[in-house]
């Protein structure tokens, strides 16, 4: 079934949600700490609430949508993080912000899931895979621009505008719904430890999901040590942000790239160019980061290069792995999310951690990541698994015999 330019808008809108309640309240932290009284520990920490309230929910609603259906609990999830933002923008404490931001976390994980579940469950593989490359590219804008939406929004209303912003999007991607038909479930085939079992059993679904969640890690990796490794060479805030322009562009246009070659050359032939690709720039930027540089550009350049491989092959790794799931669309899909959140999270905090040889940590942890990818693919391809095995002492036995 085709789809038209009005459920294209309103799926993009479901897969940005969570995004834009990741990054929008960023420029108002200082604001407020002043506010709570607090550290700027309390206040970071409800960055790293929210991201594992993602990782849980989107296992939670997975499961409940092949359940109770799409959108039975798409409405549900919305109207928890609709909620969940209101009573933000009254908290008076600090506690209540990091519990409420949890409880904002698990509600927009349904809109993360189920839009996939949705393209899955609806489209052929053909016009999932468009999807996929249409809609994905555009998370990407993300963290450029809500934190920008956030300062609009702090300036006229303070950091609690932003919250009641949150809820407006989510309120509107909730009368949306609300004006979709609903589908009946499709009845379960087995018990919620059976399905995880037949998916985590399936190499297609793991192998793509590790492709998906390691080429993750690498972009997240980058990201956390950029800002130290540029201040270590003497740049300024204002220089910092710039350098997010070119990597989004990067991003951006191996997306649109990618959807144009995957339509005429097919997406197995494409997959493999992309990990060339992904894996020539891993490499340029581990070797380049372990030397001493007084600029950024010499990794830089390479990580655009990485960032156009990822923009191209998340679409084709998520929908190959989807595509593995479709009896039970929104559980492949919440424990693919929950897996690349949690890798990513690894690799971002492994980072952090190494933050006094951040040049370097980057490199290595793009180097494992790359590692990550490589395994994944192997393991997703069955001609891939072949090559890899040990030989089996009888089979070549009897092929001896045989020549």
């Amino acid at each position: 079934m085709k789809t038209t330019k009005l459920e294209m808008l309103y799926l993009a809108a479901l897969s940005m949600l969570g995004f834009v309640a990741t990054d929008m309240y960023l420029p108002a932290f200082e604001r407020m700490q002043g506010f709570f009284g607090s550290g700027p520990e309390a206040v970071a920490l409800s960055l790293s609430v929210f991201l594992a309230g993602l990782a849980v929910g989107q296992l939670l609603w997975g499961v409940l949508s092949d359940r109770f259906g799409h959108r039975t609990a798409l409405l549900a999830g919305l109207a928890v993080f609709v909620a969940a933002s209101v009573a933000i923008a009254f908290t008076q404490a600090i506690w209540q912000l990091l519990t409420l931001r949890a409880l904002q976390a698990l509600g927009v994980s349904a809109a993360a899931v189920i839009w996939q579940a949705m393209v899955v469950g609806e489209k052929s593989d053909r016009e999932a895979q468009r999807l996929f490359a249409s809609i994905m590219p555009l998370v990407a804008l993300t963290p450029a621009l809500a934190p920008q939406l956030g300062v609009v929004l702090m300036q006229g209303f303070d950091w609690q505008g932003i919250f009641i912003g949150l809820a407006l999007m989510g309120g509107g991607c909730f009368l949306a719904t609300l004006k979709r038909p609903g589908r009946p479930p499709q009845p379960p085939q087995g018990s919620i430890a059976a399905d995880f079992g037949l998916l985590l059993r399936r190499p297609g679904y793991v192998g793509n999901v590790l492709i998906y969640s390691f080429g993750s890690a690498a972009f997240f990796a980058f990201l956390t040590g950029l800002p130290r490794v540029m201040s270590g060479m003497g740049y300024g805030a204002g220089d910092i942000a710039l350098v997010f322009l070119p990597q989004t562009l990067a991003f951006l246009g191996g997306g649109y790239l990618g959807k144009r070659w995957v339509e005429r050359l097919g997406d197995g032939w494409m997959l493999k160019q992309l990990l060339v690709l992904f894996g020539f720039a891993s490499l340029l930027l581990t070797v380049v980061s372990l030397l001493p540089l007084p600029v950024i550009w010499p990794m830089l350049a390479p990580f655009c290069l990485l960032a156009a491989a990822n923009g191209a092959l998340y679409p084709i790794a998520v929908n190959r792995a989807l595509g593995c799931a479709r009896e039970c669309p929104a559980t492949g899909a919440g424990l693919q999310n929950s897996i690349q959140i949690s890798v990513s999270f690894a690799a971002s905090a492994a980072v952090a951690l190494f933050a006094g040889q951040a040049q370097a940590a980057v490199g290595i942890a793009i180097g494992l990541s790359c590692i990550g990818v490589m395994l994944g693919y192997v393991l997703s391809e069955p001609g891939q698994r072949r090559q890899w095995a040990l030989p089996d002492p009888a089979r070549v036995a009897i092929d001896e015999r045989e020549s």
